[in-house]
């Protein structure tokens, strides 16, 4: 796909009208699922300062799902495995000064999402955050702080709730790619059972004269 210095195979896409790809510096690892949807675009940036030019890193079978900006002045890594619920926001800087609302200056600090983290829906992740594998953000939480692994951190300012027990197995998005050939046999069965009623016909008229069920 266009924009990514480097993208390893598996790549899933909805609705590649609705992603913005801007910047170099730019990775993805295998089975990447970058869904977008009308209304709810997607953009991974980054930004160029000088010498300087942002940088972004995702593991292996990460979701990313609509209406997420992800953004980086210097460097944003998220490991494999992570979930990315709609509408979150990922940035390593606040692009103005306090006082020298002209210049970044050196409000930009770099961000580390841990392995098969997920981070709720219109979560806010700030500059110089770390988040600790299998960790849970919860909805409409903003992250200031470090939170450490195995826990679920929810609030404004994101504040840990709740310990998760390390000694359990945690099934991870890696267990979905390990028959690779029969997920894809899968999604197709699914896609065409959903589009059974679908025609040409119907397409056209939907064009034309939709409706409340279009």
């Amino acid at each position: 796909m266009p924009g990514f210095d480097a993208l390893g195979p598996g790549l899933d896409v909805t609705s590649p009208w609705n992603i913005e790809l801007w910047g170099g510096g730019i990775s993805a690892g295998s089975h990447l699922h970058l869904h977008a949807a009308k209304g709810n675009f997607v953009r991974i940036a980054t930004w160029r300062t000088g010498d300087r030019e942002g940088c972004i890193e995702i593991g292996d079978n990460v979701l990313i799902s609509p209406g997420t900006h992800i953004v980086a002045s210097d460097h944003i890594v998220i490991g494999s495995d992570t979930m990315i619920a709609s509408q979150c926001y990922i940035s390593d800087s606040d692009w103005h000064d306090t006082y020298n609302r002209t210049a970044e200056l050196d409000k930009h600090r770099p961000i580390v999402i841990g392995r098969n983290v997920w981070l709720g829906v219109r979560a806010i992740v700030g500059k110089g955050v770390s988040i600790g594998d299998n960790s849970i953000i919860g909805a409409g939480a903003v992250v200031t702080r470090d939170i450490p692994a195995n826990c679920i951190a929810a609030g404004n300012p994101a504040r840990v709730v709740r310990e998760l027990d390390p000694s359990r197995t945690f099934r991870t998005r890696a267990e979905l790619f390990g028959d690779y050939e029969r997920l894809k046999r899968d999604m197709d069965k699914l896609t065409r059972y959903l589009a059974r009623d679908n025609t040409v016909l119907g397409w056209m008229r939907s064009i034309v004269a939709p409706t409340r069920d279009d």
